[in-house]
């Protein structure tokens, strides 16, 4: 992982003093996920039931013109 990490130690996650701020930063974007999907799935499941609806009351083409 470059200089910083000096030879043959590598990295390490969830190391040291910031291994509990990595965990709540992870927490956090999980949270946001979630009501991120909960939010959206009414929007998403309002779509599907539409969408069908509105292929059946769509006016069809005709061969002959409008008459």
């Amino acid at each position: 992982m470059g200089r910083g990490y000096g030879r043959g130690r590598g990295f390490y996650p969830f190391r040291g003093v910031y291994w509990l701020v990595e965990i709540l930063i992870l927490l956090g974007v999980l949270y946001f996920l979630l009501k991120l999907f909960l939010v959206a799935l009414p929007y998403a499941l309002g779509l599907l039931v539409l969408l069908p609806l509105w292929k059946l009351i769509r006016a069809r083409p005709r061969a002959f013109g409008p008459f």
